[in-house]
C-alpha cells in the first residue's frame, strides 16, 4: 500500500480539516480542528501529520515524544470515512513504529476502552496495554 506521512503545513491544512469518520466514531476522535490546536500550542511536542494515499490526503495523525520516558506517542489518528476499512491505519501504525524504532525510542498510546476496532489494531501491531491510564483512556505500549 503506498502510504505516506507529510507535515502539516498550510497547502494540507485544509485538507485535513476537511475529513470526517463516521458517526459512531465521533465519540472515540475529535475533530481535526482540535488536534491541530494542540499541536501548535507552546511547548507541545505532538507534531502533525498528513496520511496521503496516493498523493491524497486520506488522514491525520499526530506523533510526538514524551520527555519523561523518551517514549514516542502516536495519537490523533483519522482515517476519512470513505477510506475506511481498507489498511491505511495499520500501514500509518506501521509507519511511525518504525520510525520511533529507528529512532531506539519504544511507542505508546492511548485508546477508549470501548473502541474495539482500535484495540484490534493495535494488538494486531504489537501494542500491549500496560495498565496505565491517560486522560481515562488505556494505554498501550510496543517495547523495542
Amino acid at each position: 500500500m503506498n502510504v505516506a506521512l507529510e507535515s502539516v503545513g498550510l497547502h494540507l491544512r485544509d485538507a485535513c480539516l476537511a475529513l470526517e469518520v463516521t458517526e459512531d466514531q465521533r465519540r472515540y476522535v475529535a475533530p481535526v480542528s482540535d488536534y491541530l490546536a494542540l499541536c501548535e500550542r507552546p511547548g507541545s511536542p505532538w507534531r502533525p501529520f498528513a496520511v496521503l494515499r496516493e498523493g491524497e490526503v486520506v488522514g491525520f495523525v499526530m506523533h510526538g515524544v514524551d520527555p519523561a520516558d523518551d517514549s514516542a506517542w502516536i495519537g490523533g489518528l483519522v482515517i476519512d470515512r470513505a477510506h475506511q476499512r481498507c489498511g491505511i491505519g495499520r500501514a500509518v501504525v506501521d509507519l511511525l513504529v518504525v520510525r520511533a524504532t529507528d529512532r531506539g525510542r519504544p511507542s505508546a498510546l492511548s485508546y477508549d476502552a470501548a473502541n474495539t476496532v482500535a484495540k484490534a489494531l493495535y494488538d494486531h501491531a504489537g501494542f500491549v496495554e500496560t495498565g496505565e491510564i491517560e486522560d481515562e483512556e488505556i494505554v498501550a505500549r510496543r517495547p523495542l
